[in-house]
């Protein structure tokens, strides 16, 4: 299960980031996961779940956007959103392609935080 180790890595670099900001707790982490990825989302969500135990993130929520297939046609110079991962044909004129240019990410998007100074505010 691969998901653990890529969790683990995105868990990591928002601890990193965390330490500009001293108490904070984060409340939602936001992740932009190409359709080619090859990760289950079920699987990403139980090991954040995991890997976020005994951290500063723990109790946090983990949000995916799945980024679909974008693929660039050199025969129409056209670039378009595979209808099926079954088939690399350009979404306009037919053409095969392999020249994917967004789908394969995975990527923190944003981090949701809530300060050290508004969690102790009366």
């Amino acid at each position: 299960m691969h998901e653990l180790s890529l969790i683990a890595s995105v868990v990591d670099s928002v601890i990193e980031s965390l330490e500009a900001h001293p108490g904070a707790r984060v409340i939602e982490v936001r992740l932009r996961v190409g359709a080619l990825a090859a990760v289950v989302e079920d699987s990403l969500q139980f090991c954040y779940e995991l890997a976020t135990r005994d951290t500063p993130l723990e109790g946090s929520r983990l949000v995916m956007k799945i980024v679909q297939v974008t693929v660039h046609c050199a025969a129409c110079g056209k670039d378009g959103e595979l209808e099926s991962l079954q088939s690399f044909r350009c979404p306009h004129c037919g053409e095969l392609t392999g020249d994917v240019r967004a789908g394969r990410e995975m990527e923190i998007e944003a981090i949701e935080i809530e300060d050290a100074e508004e969690v102790s505010a009366p």
